[in-house]
């Protein structure tokens, strides 16, 4: 499936819940997200008919996000069932890790192989206040377990926050000389009214990986520091296990190469994170539509994709997403 841009689109990001055990201050503001009702989220079997259909054009790797998926009773199951959609090529999961420890065996059973996990911060205190109320050793003991289980890549998600967890810019880095995880640090983006509250700490990656060259050399991976492998440039400190990866979608578009749709948990199809723009695929599918349709409206989801976001890296004029992430799905 190619865009008007002819980008092709075969990557697709699925939320199958708005809920989470968290409220992360750039996720959601501080009083919280109404909930959506039980019956105004998509069901298993629609969200795999859903992708089904999407792999038949061209859709073959497929991420299962949130809100925080393994909150949904049956995400193991549900992945396994996505096995019997042969053109897919890659199922992945993203989490915040607090769940993680005794559902890693049966994801990997279920065929996960790759996992991201959300980690902005190595101290307990400032974990706590920045999730209001996470507790950081239930996401530690996650991640010793998918290590143990097999997982791999492992990637630990950082959103870089001015005044929080900059501090912890070198010591997330040195993680990587021992370790064979792959740190991302990605860029606070302004998303509803969560990205209103965080107006002003805001950080570029260039910042980062500056102070990161203070105590050793970035080498690009296997040609991955110029972005042809996703949104994330990836490097190695010289001599290190693990990984370093950069996600600048503020001060560095990587929308020339976006290959990318989002379905939220209510069943709306979004081709670009940053845009309000938004197609129901769920009223379609409970008024009994043919596949036929549930592709056309795939299609001109895709032929709408703007050929890039407006956040620009000038603060006083970055336009904001109306929604937040936990209801966007990431």
């Amino acid at each position: 499936m190619f865009d008007q841009y002819e980008r092709d689109i075969n990557y697709l990001r699925v939320s199958i819940t708005d809920r989470c055990n968290l409220r992360c201050t750039y996720c959601m503001p501080k009083e919280g997200l109404s909930r959506i009702g039980h019956d105004d989220i998509l069901r298993y079997e629609e969200i795999h008919r859903i992708i089904r259909v999407a792999a038949g054009l061209g859709i073959t790797k497929v991420r299962i996000t949130g809100g925080e998926p393994l909150v949904r009773r049956g995400v193991a199951e549900f992945i396994a069932s996505l096995r019997a959609i042969p053109e897919l090529k890659d199922v992945s999961l993203t989490t915040n890790g607090i769940l993680l420890d005794g559902c890693a065996e049966n994801l990997f059973a279920a065929g996960i192989r790759r996992i991201n996990i959300s980690l902005d911060s190595l101290d307990a205190e400032k974990y706590a206040r920045i999730t209001r109320g996470g507790d950081i050793r239930d996401v530690l003991r996650g991640i010793r377990k998918v290590r143990e289980t097999g997982f791999s890549p492992i990637k630990i998600n950082i959103v870089a926050i001015k005044g929080f967890n900059d501090d912890e810019v070198l010591d997330f880095a040195r993680l990587t000389l021992e370790n064979p995880y792959q740190i991302r640090f990605i860029e606070l983006m302004p998303l509803g009214h969560a990205g209103i509250e965080n107006n002003g700490r805001y950080l570029s990656n260039a910042i980062i990986r500056e102070r990161i060259e203070t105590v050793g050399r970035l080498e690009p991976v296997d040609g991955r520091g110029n972005g042809s492998d996703g949104p994330a440039r990836i490097y190695r400190l010289t001599g290190g296990a693990g990984e370093i990866g950069f996600i600048s979608p503020v001060s560095r578009h990587f929308c020339r190469t976006c290959n990318r749709l989002r379905l939220t948990a209510e069943g709306h199809l979004r081709a670009c994170l940053l845009s309000d723009d938004e197609t129901d695929l769920k009223g379609p599918l409970r008024e009994g539509c043919a596949d036929g349709e549930i592709k056309k409206l795939i299609r001109g989801a895709i032929s709408r994709k703007p050929e890039q976001h407006e956040i620009a890296c000038n603060e006083r004029h970055i336009k904001k997403c109306m929604k937040e992430m936990q209801e966007i799905g990431g």
